[in-house]
């Protein structure tokens, strides 16, 4: 049995769609905050069981049994309370005898105790010390932060605002992500894997091109940064933290990841 955790979110609702179309849904649970939310899921024969990460009793029932978990790290800000739910987890994986579980990590949060990286390598630790088997999926930003319907703005009015300074960006898709995801929970020769997942670096000078050439209308790019995540993001991305980049996403899903072409047209389209 394979269960996936904050099965409603939208990396968990792909996850899930990913695992259909690789084992039968009366193999699969959704563990869930809010059962009622996950009616459409019980509706293709998925199982449903509550999954609180607040709740630890909750939580070992919601993992009875399961040969795989995915842990999909938890939306909270704050990163106390976010290393508390993910504890609560681990050990309520543990307590249940889950065979492999894998988590949802962030980049370099084997290396760094802080910022965005703080919860995740708290959890990282503890997963090291329950003596869980269990496999690391480090995700990178997700591409849909920079590439998203706005972007037809751009072709609207000929200019894409740039705040990046012109330097790479690591990202990757969810839709990517999220068959990973189904691929490690359901083959065998990834646990005691640590994966730091990215998509191939492009700069925002390639979606301008792309928009140029599907829209049939001149893009260029104007200097300007963002207000608020989005503008914390580009300033990330202006001080070369996302440059760096793997063959792990591409070597896990068996193909290269999306291309910008692809994500751009898809956009458009």
């Amino acid at each position: 049995m394979i269960v996936v955790s904050a099965a409603t979110g939208a990396l968990g609702r792909l996850v899930l769609d990913r695992l259909l179309e690789r084992c039968p849904a009366d193999r699969l649970v959704a563990a869930v905050r809010d059962p009622d939310k996950a009616a459409d899921l019980a509706a293709r024969g998925i199982g449903v069981r509550p999954g609180d990460y607040d709740d630890p009793a909750g939580l070992r029932a919601a993992f009875a049994g399961a040969d795989r978990l995915l842990l999909i790290s938890s939306p909270e800000l704050d990163p106390v309370r976010r290393v508390a739910q993910h504890l609560n987890a681990v050990d309520a994986a543990r307590d249940a005898g889950v065979g492999v579980l894998a988590y949802t990590s962030f980049l370099d949060a084997d290396t760094r105790a802080d910022g965005v990286t703080a919860a995740h390598h708290a959890t990282e630790r503890a997963l090291r010390e329950s003596g869980l088997p269990h496999v690391l999926l480090r995700h990178p930003f997700y591409s849909e932060a920079f590439l998203h319907p706005g972007l037809r703005d751009a072709v609207a009015t000929g200019e894409l605002a740039d705040g990046t300074g012109g330097r790479a960006l690591n990202t990757a898709s969810r839709a990517d992500l999220a068959e990973a995801a189904a691929r490690v929970l359901t083959e065998d020769h990834h646990t005691g894997n640590a994966y730091d997942f990215t998509g191939d670096p492009w700069t925002y000078d390639e979606p301008a091109r792309e928009l140029t050439r599907a829209s049939g209308v001149t893009v260029g790019l104007r200097p300007r940064r963002a207000g608020g995540a989005l503008g914390w993001l580009e300033a990330q991305v202006e001080a070369g933290h996302l440059e760096r980049g793997t063959d792990d996403l591409a070597r896990v899903l068996g193909r290269r990841p999306t291309s910008l072409r692809q994500a751009v047209t898809a956009l458009l389209g």
